[in-house]
C-alpha cells in the first residue's frame, strides 16, 4: 500500500493521521478504556475538563440532554458523587462491582477547530458480574479540548445500542 493510498483511506474513514490532535484523542479515549477496566476512578476523573459533561440518554436521537430523560446525566459533582459510590467499601455498586473488558474503535472526527477535537466510535464492553456475563454496544462522541495541561474530556455521550430497553444496576462505568 502506497502512503497515498494510506492517506486517502484515512480521509475516507475520518481519521485523519496527520492531524496530532485526532491522534492525541485516540490515545486519551483509549488510555479512557484502560483507567475504567482497572477501576482507577480517580485517575479517570484527572481525564476531565472542568465543567465536563457525561451523557448516557435514552432516547439515542436526542441533543438536549437537559430537556430529556438520560440514564446518566453527570456533570463534575455529579460525575464524582458517582466515583464516590463505586469506590465506597459501603457500597453495594462497589461490593459487587463488575469485570469489565471493553474495545474502541471505528473513530471517526465529526469537528475540530483550534482546541477542540469531535471524535465518534464504537464501544463494544464485555461485564462479568455474579457468573452472568452481558455484552454492551454503544456509539461514543467524545469533545476533547486542548489545554495547557493536555488534552482533557469535555463531553461524553454514550449511546446504547439498546437504551430504550430496561437497564440493570451496573456496577460500573461506560
Amino acid at each position: 500500500m502506497t502512503s497515498d493510498t494510506f492517506s486517502a483511506m484515512a480521509r475516507e474513514t475520518g481519521l485523519p493521521f496527520d492531524d496530532r490532535r485526532a491522534l492525541e484523542s485516540v490515545s486519551l479515549i483509549w488510555h479512557e478504556a484502560h483507567l475504567l477496566d482497572a477501576r482507577r476512578y480517580e485517575e479517570w476523573d484527572a481525564l476531565w475538563a472542568e465543567g465536563g459533561e457525561y451523557v448516557i440518554p435514552i432516547a439515542r436521537e436526542t441533543a438536549d440532554f437537559a430537556a430529556t430523560l438520560n440514564l446518566v446525566y453527570d456533570d463534575d459533582r455529579m460525575r464524582r458523587m458517582r466515583i464516590e459510590r463505586l469506590s465506597g467499601e459501603f457500597s453495594i455498586s462497589a461490593v459487587a462491582a463488575a469485570r469489565t473488558v471493553r474495545s474502541a474503535s471505528r473513530f471517526v472526527v465529526t469537528g475540530r477547530d483550534a482546541d477542540t477535537v469531535e471524535i465518534d466510535s464504537g464501544q463494544i464492553l464485555v461485564a462479568y458480574k455474579r457468573e452472568e456475563t452481558s455484552v454492551l454496544a454503544a456509539d461514543v462522541s467524545h469533545r476533547i479540548v486542548f489545554t495547557a495541561g493536555g488534552p482533557r474530556i469535555a463531553r461524553k455521550v454514550v449511546r446504547l445500542v439498546n437504551a430504550e430497553d430496561a437497564v440493570t444496576a451496573s456496577g460500573f462505568l461506560l
